[in-house]
């Protein structure tokens, strides 16, 4: 007998909790943030009804609790968040403190897709990159800021809904927008988020999907258990002073997640999406027993669980998919569990890269990918053209932040996929649940042997470790131990204070805190963590400790910070702000060296997506390759562990020293002057052999560079180590960063 491939496409929806504990002086500071409404209006219902319109193709669709309630407070009217209530301000009455806030972030999106496909939008955002914000608060009228505070709701309305009569007039008329519009905008967003959730209910009820939900508040139940758990992965973590170990927290989760589920979708849930893919060992029996039937983890958890590594041939072709596309078994003494893996590279496609491509390239791509599976399959078998046995593609990833770097929000891209795959004679679109209904699973992982890890790295690093990090696992502690001496606050008969320890529980502070990711608003997710752990204090009439009054680090950017996601910058050397916000950078003035101590290069810019490594140089404004720089910047590496043919690099009066006397297996050559491009690879016989490239090169306010990983011939997941070196003619001058390399690591 022969199938076709199965494919799981898992969307999840998640969004902090937003929701201030603290009783505001006004509505507007009910929630703080406004994402999950501009999101509500932009990613949650269009993502479903592109699907309704290919009956053929089933997936499955996750809906944190948490934001199933945020959605309905905006739905209802009941939420408010300072963004919307400055919309809602006549324009002739706003004060020069919520005029710059207007300013700094009413211009908080993708400038790419979100502003600049709208003149007026684009214009006052050129206005503000170009004169600077107190030129803006200077010769604004109230007309710019009405129109401003339009297009930031209305840029964020999905194109799906664009022929809305309403919304066709306003995008039509572009400008001269009134405070009448703007309330109308806004009853507008009411509509579109009140349709989300009964949009989710009746594509289920009709078979084509499959709703999920995750643990009430989007906690890493691993760490609830113990954040011991950390040193599975990782055994000589850091851990906090303070043990956490309040396992009996995941059922009241997964309780509530249950009954949330069961209200609006007037069924049980079967499948659990754990928080940020997070398994152990100690959470399978509390969730066999809250009645979910399935979950799903990554690939990097069942590599750890198997002890094997999931290798990649240059298509990046999972070489032995036979053991990463099938469901297994988990026996607890609860009863089974059955749990999937996603094939983690092809979600990050969608994740991060496919968005820098053109939308139909992109949708053949993955399709590609998909194809090639089915052969790597096909070759493993005895004989046949056709797959002999069932197999699950198991694709699992946000669902809602990276369409915002899409072009149309990821429609063209989607609408192209969808058609495709709903035609192909040989892959079938299934929902987690179909499958394992049609195919239990035929394989076991014993419960003890599942490792402990996430969807990063297979560790808990991103949430535990960090020394901020880890301050607030103790924070958490202190306060969690207070409830706990308090067994007269029930649920039932104080509510506020276990709300305030669920929302203190959720893994996004944890996210924020410390090294590996920023944003500009770290203080306040900091500030949100704090009122939380503060409101159990409060419910229980318990004093406040004084440290809960101060963050928990100091939100001043360090000299270095390491990427945090994928980035597409344009090559064009302007340095967009945007392009490299996610980038790693190292600041270097205060260097010890000499070109340093003058800081004629200020910082170094890194990172990648599944295309090629990016590098950024940031000079001094007007330097002149030649007259105040070296004409030349090379770039060598080499790769850490790999059996390869390295040479000396190719310039004179180079110091006798590391990193610089490290021998290189690639070296690309860029004339700043001219921005030309060359690139070698070290052979056999130690020399210096040219080959083809397609790096790029621009210097204009800065110089950018890009080298797509094809160039260079590596594996997935390949580890390399950069040095740049400037040069005059190809003899040596300086190098940077000093005393170290840049570390890259191919997806």
């Amino acid at each position: 007998m022969s199938y076709p491939l199965y494919v799981a496409f898992i969307w999840h929806q998640h969004q902090p909790l937003y929701k201030s504990p603290e009783v505001a002086s006004d509505a507007s500071g009910q929630y703080r943030l406004p994402w999950v409404r501009l999101h509500g209006t932009k990613d949650y219902l269009d993502l479903v009804l592109i699907l309704e319109r290919y009956p053929k193709l089933h997936q499955t669709v996750n809906l944190v609790p948490s934001l199933i309630l945020q959605l309905e407070e905006y739905a209802a009217g009941t939420a408010l968040d300072p963004y919307i209530a400055l919309t809602l301000t006549p324009e002739a009455q706003l004060s020069e403190n919520q005029k710059k806030f207007i300013i700094e972030h009413f211009f908080d999106a993708n400038h790419h897709t979100l502003i600049d496909p709208h003149p007026r939008y684009a214009q006052l955002y050129t206005q503000r990159q170009e004169e600077g914000r107190r030129w803006c608060l200077s010769n604004w009228t109230d007309q710019d800021y009405s129109d401003l505070l339009t297009w930031h709701n209305l840029a964020w309305i999905d194109p799906l809904f664009w022929d809305d009569p309403d919304i066709e007039t306003w995008l039509r008329q572009g400008q001269n927008f009134t405070l009448g519009d703007r309330q109308r905008l806004f009853t507008k967003q009411k509509e579109i988020i009140s349709r989300i959730i009964p949009q989710h209910r009746k594509m289920q009820e009709t078979g084509q999907l499959e709703v999920t939900t995750t643990p009430y508040t989007h906690p890493i139940l691993p760490l609830l258990a113990d954040t011991n758990a950390g040193l599975v992965a990782v055994p000589n973590m850091r851990l906090p002073e303070r043990r956490f170990q309040w396992e009996e927290d995941i059922p009241r989760h997964l309780r509530k997640a249950w009954d949330i589920y069961l209200d609006r979708f007037g069924r049980e849930p079967r499948g659990l999406w754990p928080s940020e893919q997070s398994v152990s060992p100690a959470i399978l029996p509390h969730i066999s027993k809250a009645g979910f039937k399935w979950i799903c983890s990554d690939e990097a958890v069942l590599g750890n669980s198997l002890k094997t590594y999931f290798h990649r041939d240059e298509t990046g072709t999972v070489e032995d998919g036979e053991l990463l596309y099938r469901p297994y078994r988990l026996e607890t003494p609860n009863g089974d569990l059955a749990i999937v893996f996603r094939d983690h590279r092809l979600s990050d496609l969608i994740g991060f890269s496919y968005s820098g491509m053109d939308s139909r390239s992109a949708a053949l791509d993955l399709v590609a990918h998909l194809e090639g599976i089915i052969r790597s399959l096909v070759n493993k078998q005895e004989d046949g053209v056709t797959l002999q046995q069932p197999w699950l593609v198991t694709i699992a990833l946000d669902g809602e932040n990276c369409w915002e770097s899409y072009h149309r929000d990821g429609w063209p891209f989607l609408d192209t996929l969808y058609q495709k795959l709903s035609d192909h004679p040989e892959i079938q679109l299934v929902t987690v649940s179909e499958f394992l209904d049609k195919f239990p699973p035929t394989e076991t992982i014993p419960a003890e042997s599942l490792h402990s890890g996430s969807w990063v790295d297979g560790s808990f690093t991103t949430w535990i470790g960090d020394p901020v990090k880890n301050k607030a696992w103790d924070l958490l502690t202190d306060a969690r131990e207070v409830l706990a001496k308090h067994p007269e606050a029930t649920e039932e008969n104080n509510p506020d204070a276990w709300e305030a320890l669920y929302a203190a529980e959720g893994s996004d502070w944890f996210w924020w805190f410390g090294e590996g990711h920023s944003s500009n608003q770290d203080a306040l997710f900091d500030q949100l963590f704090r009122s939380h752990l503060a409101g159990i204090y409060s419910a229980l009439n318990e004093p406040i400790p004084p440290i809960l009054h101060h963050p928990l680090e100091d939100h001043h950017r360090k000299r270095q910070h390491r990427p945090e996601t994928f980035i597409h910058p344009i090559i064009d050397g302007f340095g967009d702000e945007q392009d490299w916000d996610k980038a790693g950078r190292i600041e270097m003035g205060g260097s010890s060296g000499t070109m340093h101590r003058r800081e004629v290069v200020q910082r170094l810019f890194y990172g990648w997506d599944h295309l090629n490594f990016y590098l950024r140089l940031d000079f001094q404004p007007g330097v002149v390759p030649g007259r105040d720089i070296p004409l030349e910047l090379h770039l060598l590496w080499y790769y850490p562990g790999a059996e390869r043919h390295n040479c000396p690099a190719p310039l004179a009066d180079l110091p006798d020293q590391a990193p610089l006397n490290f021998h290189f297996h690639h070296h690309l050559g860029i004339n700043l002057m001219t921005e030309s491009v060359w690139l070698e690879e070290a052979d056999e016989k130690v020399f210096w052999k040219a080959r083809n490239t397609h790096a790029m090169a621009a210097f204009n306010e800065c110089l950018e560079i890009s080298v797509p990983w094809d160039d260079l011939r590596l594996e997935p997941d390949c580890h390399l180590h950069l040095v740049a070196v400037l040069a005059d003619q190809g003899q040596f001058k300086t190098y940077l960063p000093e005393n170290e390399v840049v570390m890259l690591q191919m997806p």
